[in-house]
């Protein structure tokens, strides 16, 4: 294959990176982008054909469903019929979310939001399913353009590893938003504790996180963990005691 044909369906942040990354290379020709609200894709006029119908889209080699997930049954019963290749891009939803349509599943797994302009695709893992090996060999083709890492993988795994992702990304985040909130009510500029994060992030590339674990939880310090607990709000305190019973039953299992 020499030339890949792609219509997206959305205009949210997954198609927004998908849609910038594929222009990046010429092996894949973007020739249908689909959002209810076109303002949408106002970023992409002139680059490709621009539809709010969906009886307006024409068949290609893929057509990738990145829309929420709550919307991917409802938008292929909208392509009843459609006689192409349609794949979600979902985590979390089985393939037959995309019901009695040719299907399959590409799912870049990483966080995407529009507002950050440049991702690096090479390190992005695509996992791809499809009901016959045709279709699996069109989504490698179409992964391997992007990714050095290309996996086939079931609903199953999919699943575990959103859920996975949810607790290593969308957690993780939320601790940095109360991280700054107590920053901000103590005048402490939240430039002072990145460096922590991303040396964090950087050991657990080379440790299991089991071993990177530190902190006064693990060294059961219970003094400085009262101490800890007393200066926080209800809501805070909450939290803080449950992920550190949680460290300290973990750390048993080294």
């Amino acid at each position: 294959m020499d030339k890949i044909h792609i219509n997206i369906i959305g205009g949210g942040n997954v198609a927004t990176h998908l849609i910038r990354e594929f222009l990046k290379h010429p092996e894949i020709h973007l020739q249908q982008l689909y959002a209810r609200n076109l303002d949408q894709l106002k970023e992409f006029e002139g680059i490709a054909t621009l539809i709010n119908d969906l009886n307006l889209l024409t068949p290609a080699d893929i057509t990738i469903v990145a829309v929420s997930d709550d919307a991917i049954a409802s938008i292929a019963r909208q392509l009843e019929n459609y006689p192409s290749l349609v794949v979600h891009t979902s985590g979390s939803k089985s393939m037959e979310e995309l019901q009695n349509l040719e299907k399959g599943v590409f799912y870049p797994f990483q966080s995407f939001s529009k507002e950050r302009k440049q991702i690096n695709f090479k390190n992005v893992p695509v996992l791809i399913e499809a009901e016959n090996p045709e279709n699996l060999e069109k989504l490698t083709f179409l992964g391997n353009i992007l990714s050095d890492k290309v996996y086939e993988m079931n609903s199953s795994q999919r699943k575990a590893l959103h859920i996975a992702g949810v607790f290593a990304a969308n957690f993780t985040n939320h601790m940095y938003v109360l991280a700054h909130q107590i920053m901000k009510e103590n005048n402490i500029p939240f430039d002072l504790i990145v460096p922590l994060i991303h040396e964090v992030a950087e050991k657990v590339s080379n440790l299991p996180p089991i071993e990177a674990q530190t902190g006064p939880a693990v060294r059961n310090d219970l003094k400085t963990i009262e101490e800890h607990l007393a200066a926080l709000d209800k809501s805070k305190k909450k939290i803080y005691e449950l992920l550190t019973q949680s460290i300290i039953e973990n750390k048993n299992l080294k």
